[in-house]
């Protein structure tokens, strides 16, 4: 689908900031359930410092977790004021990038944004549903990954299914999994673990096979619950 990157991803920051700005005095240092080790303040600082990294040049060993440790390192002392109103300046040429012919380049952010947002407001006891025109973009590409992992892996295809009313892969697949839209991106991005994704409906299939191909990023060891 068509879809405007740059305008997902300031949404995603919009939304952030105003949750962050309106919170208690003190959030930032909450710990972040779903980024274990990490604050509040050590997940904007990621943010922040990506958007930085853009406009800098500092790409070497992007996404790596060197390079999200050094942007949280070197903004440790930063008021959370500070690190928001730093990311809305260096975001702005960097969503007119997205919004872009080449910004489908830099598409992991906008997912990564969002994986973030979820994550803060994890940490500060908030609900955070998925928004519609990010999971409908969102989605599709992760389970693509999925699919062709498991058909690498000579396992029968699977048609995930939404409670939402989404079909991700072949609708006529052999294996169905139903689950709801924000189980499922948390689950893709390494937000659940092993047995939370068994869990979801199979029905009269085995998950175990599927799970080791199911997931973006390392799963959690342990159960996560949002």
């Amino acid at each position: 689908m068509s879809v405007d990157l740059g305008a997902l991803y300031a949404s995603s920051r919009q939304r952030i900031t105003a949750v962050l700005t309106a919170a208690d005095a003190g959030v930032e240092s909450r710990p972040c359930p779903a980024t274990p080790g990490w604050t509040v303040h050590d997940v904007v600082a990621h943010v922040r410092g990506v958007a930085e990294d853009v406009r800098t040049g500092n790409l070497a060993g992007v996404t790596t977790d060197p390079w999200t440790a050094a942007q949280v390192e070197r903004h440790r002392d930063d008021p959370l004021a500070r690190l928001l109103q730093d990311w809305a300046v260096d975001a702005a040429p960097f969503e007119e990038f997205l919004s872009g012919p080449h910004g489908a380049g830099a598409m992991r952010a906008v997912i990564d944004v969002h994986t973030h947002e979820i994550d803060i407001c994890s940490g500060l006891g908030r609900s955070s549903p998925l928004p519609d025109e990010f999971a409908r973009w969102g989605l599709p590409l992760l389970t693509d990954g999925f699919a062709e992992r498991v058909a690498a892996n000579g396992l029968p295809a699977v048609c995930i299914r939404t409670h939402e009313g989404d079909a991700l892969g072949n609708a006529a697949a052999p294996v169905s999994v139903r689950v709801g839209r924000f189980e499922l991106f948390r689950a893709l991005l390494g937000r659940r673990s092993p047995d939370q994704v068994a869990a979801f409906d199979w029905g009269d299939t085995d998950p175990s096979p599927y799970l080791d191909h199911f997931f973006v990023f390392s799963p959690r060891p342990d159960a996560l619950v949002e």
